[in-house]
């Protein structure tokens, strides 16, 4: 497939018509005939339906009309960026993480970015943890954000902390347990649960959650795919959850609840060298000054909350 065969379909599609598709592109009727054939045959499939008096889209040619717009606007615009060798080349940033819930905290970060280097292209990967840590030994990623992993020498790269994240408790503000100051495991172990995937929750969470399950009935907990996830349902009423405090002053409205005992979570980056990537150096003072400011600007609790313990 080529761009050619893909503005002969355009060119068809518009004017139903061979000879004024010809004229428009200026060229032979024989050469789009030739193209459009081409393409049905890589494609293995009619694009048109063609009589002595009509020309019309099939079925396929309708669902191949949008991907051949697409497909060739975004040839020609790649096209377009190098034809001028004097324009400045766009500096790709790569960020991967584990979680929606990460990402939310990058908007503030990537505008000042953009402020500094006004040609960055942000590239964002959302990759599950098997992938991810390849994805830095390979330098497909320029940094990694996320919790530190318990193992680190699976990490092809270099840890800094950012913060020491606590881990609350989750809940709607109708539970019982809304209006508590702190809350410990075993008031939790009274409460609906709505725990997180194991393999995509940090260990010390994973713990948590295992004395919390005990020898409870599977009636007793919702398992979910991601923290998005657990919130709406925590949001909805069906029960409490446990996750890092990363800042979920943001999210939908939910009372968020220090856990008693629980050893707060280490949060911070992964890169192999910073030294020679001006942008990854900048990103980390953002980010570090980023999560220092919300962290000072957290919402202390209500008095109403203090007055129950």
């Amino acid at each position: 497939m080529n761009t050619f065969q893909l503005s002969c379909f355009l060119a068809v599609a518009d004017t139903l018509n061979f000879a004024r598709a010809a004229q428009q592109l200026h060229v032979t009727q024989p050469a789009i005939t030739h193209q459009i054939h081409s393409l049905e045959t890589e494609l293995n499939t009619k694009l048109f339906r063609r009589t002595t008096r009509i020309v019309e889209l099939t079925p396929a040619g309708i669902l191949f009309l949008n991907d051949a717009r697409n497909i060739l606007s975004i040839s020609i615009r790649a096209k377009n960026r190098f034809q001028n060798p004097t324009d400045p080349q766009l500096q790709v940033f790569s960020i991967g993480c584990h979680s929606y819930t990460q990402l939310f905290l990058l908007p503030d970060i990537l505008k000042e970015m953009a402020a500094l280097y006004p040609h960055i292209y942000p590239a964002l990967r959302t990759v599950p943890f098997e992938y991810l840590y390849r994805l830095l030994e390979d330098e497909e990623v320029d940094v990694i954000i996320g919790f530190q992993e318990p193992d680190t020498k699976k990490v092809p790269g270099i840890y800094q902390e950012l913060a020491k994240i606590p881990i609350v408790c989750l809940c709607s503000f109708q539970n019982p347990l809304a209006s508590r100051s702190s809350v410990t495991l075993e008031e939790m172990e009274g409460e609906k649960l709505v725990l997180g995937a194991p393999a995509k929750s940090p260990e010390n969470i994973v713990q948590l959650q295992r004395q919390l399950i005990g020898k409870r009935s599977p009636d007793d907990f919702f398992f979910c795919e991601s923290s998005e996830a657990a919130l709406v349902l925590v949001q909805a009423g069906f029960g409490l959850t446990m996750l890092p405090d990363l800042f979920w002053s943001r999210t939908p409205p939910v009372a968020r609840i220090p856990v008693e005992g629980a050893q707060p979570l280490s949060f911070g980056i992964y890169y192999k060298e910073a030294q020679k990537n001006p942008l990854l150096k900048s990103f980390i003072r953002i980010m570090k000054e980023f999560i220092d400011n919300n962290k000072a600007e957290e919402i202390p609790p209500s008095p109403d909350r203090n007055k129950s313990r």
